[in-house]
């Protein structure tokens, strides 16, 4: 099979695609909508997950589990979450041979059955706050779906903490939108606009929702992780109170927050390139592959003694490593197998190599080449991982700024958008106009950022504003 991929120059669409399956990342499942998540692109979502774990349980975060099945009563309480969802909807209403009293939901968010649950938790503000996450599948029955990026069924974290004050809860909801924002940059080398959104824009229920929104290969936005106050929203649909410490029952304040497998797509078209994945060191399954390469018999029983110290010594140094001595292809094919996988460094070793006590190492970034001594090796890799890393996050950001302009009327608006990139503007407008923009444009308001400069005026209602808001098309 071929491992080259459509220029993303041509089609990035079908380049995208090219990349996710021929890196071996995804396929499609045999239900329209659905994806396999093969090895090697699991292996990427675990590494995202058990960074974003660790940080939410530093601050205070536990993780349990609840059932994916949800009483339609549950998702009638909250109104205005439920006519949200409601399109997107997967509706059980068979069970063991016999039509269910009641239709079950399959979880597209889990507010409503935890709810349901904290009501039962929660009595007193000594219960408070009470901070939980879970990992599981969510189903989402979307009309166009695109693997990774949005399928019917996709992995993701969830979590609902409930607080005695709406002060408490607003403080949690800009604590997670800034670990999500350090997941983002400093992890995936992804830079992110992190902000607030509009009231068009925010999450069904909630009073306010915040988000990382990112800057694809193709200019268009990822809303890459939100993180939303919902208020007594929920508290008060399920009837969650609890004694106060002056000893009157209150409605508690909730908040919800959640990023999904959507990320690994996010990193696919952050970095890659004609060739593939590139694939930041911090998040990369393996960081650096070796390759022997031999010609005889006994070249390959030297080349693999060296090699197994080498990749015992990775391992002693916690650099996640791989070893191809795969006999059946050549170098040349393996070179490009792991091209289009994204790994950020290659090692290359030969008899002469072996002789001459040295290495070759090869950046997925960049191309560049580097012989280096075996005694230098490990410090040269640890040096070389944390400059991909560096040159990764700023090629982005570079990219990112070159692309994001600012305009003070609509006319300029209107052609940067239809040429690609994202919009800086003022802004006094209101739903109404967000939605003509929209209608007319199909940009929306990204997000309303937490950075501010000096106020200025409306780029489309000529008012004067002291907000600028980020806009763009988006996935």
């Amino acid at each position: 099979m071929s491992i080259s991929v459509t220029k993303r120059s041509e089609d990035y669409a079908k380049w995208y695609t090219d990349v996710v399956q021929k890196a071996e990342m995804a396929d499609y499942g045999p239900v329209k909508g659905t994806m396999v998540i093969r090895p090697y692109g699991f292996a990427l979502w675990e590494n995202i997950r058990a960074i974003a774990d660790r940080m939410f349980k530093e601050t205070g975060h536990v993780n349990a589990y609840f059932p994916m099945f949800i009483p339609e009563s549950y998702m009638h309480k909250e109104a205005e979450h439920v006519e949200g969802f409601a399109p997107e909807c997967a509706v059980v209403t068979h069970g063991g041979g016999k039509k269910l009293d009641e239709p079950l939901y399959i979880r597209p968010t889990s507010e409503t059955i935890i709810w349901s649950m904290y009501k039962k938790w929660i009595n007193s503000y000594r219960d408070l706050p009470l901070l939980i996450n879970q990992w599981v599948n969510v189903v989402r029955w979307e009309m166009r779906t695109r693997l990774f990026l949005r399928t019917t069924e996709f992995l993701w974290q969830e979590g609902h903490t409930a607080h005695a004050s709406f002060e408490e809860a607003e403080i949690e909801t800009k604590k997670i939108i800034e670990i999500y924002r350090v997941l983002a940059e400093d992890y995936m080398a992804m830079p992110v606009y992190v902000g607030k959104k509009t009231d068009a824009e925010k999450f069904a229920g909630a009073v306010h929702t915040y988000s990382i929104e990112a800057m694809m290969g193709d200019m268009k936005a990822l809303q890459s992780g939100t993180s939303h106050n919902l208020g007594q929203n929920f508290a008060k649909a399920f009837d969650v109170t609890f004694l106060s410490r002056e000893n009157k029952p209150e409605y508690v304040y909730a908040t919800s927050w959640g990023v999904s497998t959507r990320l690994v797509g996010g990193v696919i078209m952050t970095h890659g390139d004609d060739k593939g994945l590139i694939l930041p060191p911090k998040i990369a399954p393996y960081q650096i592959v070796i390759v022997p390469i031999w010609r005889t018999d006994e070249q390959k029983v030297l080349l693999m003694e060296e090699v197994a110290k080498i990749k015992l010594q990775f391992g002693r140094e916690d650099i996640r490593s791989l070893v191809d001595d795969n006999d059946q292809v050549s170098a040349g094919w393996k070179f490009n197998q792991w091209e289009m996988k994204g790994v950020p460094l290659r090692m290359e070793i030969g008899p002469k190599d072996l002789e001459k006590n040295q290495v070759v190492l090869v950046r997925r970034d960049t191309g560049e080449k580097h012989f280096v001594a075996v005694e230098n090796l490990f410090s040269m890799v640890k040096h070389l991982l944390g400059d991909i890393q560096n040159n990764m996050f700023q090629r982005a950001l570079k990219f990112r700024n070159d692309n994001t302009h600012e305009v003070d009327n609509y006319t300029d608006f209107k052609r940067i958008i239809e040429s690609g990139g994202f919009v800086k503007a003022f802004w006094a407008g209101d739903g109404k106009m967000e939605a003509k923009i929209q209608e007319e444009t199909k940009a929306t308001i990204r997000c309303i950022p937490f950075k501010q400069s000096q106020s200025g005026t409306c780029f489309y209602t000529g008012k004067p504003a002291d907000t600028y808001a980020i806009f763009g098309k988006s996935y």
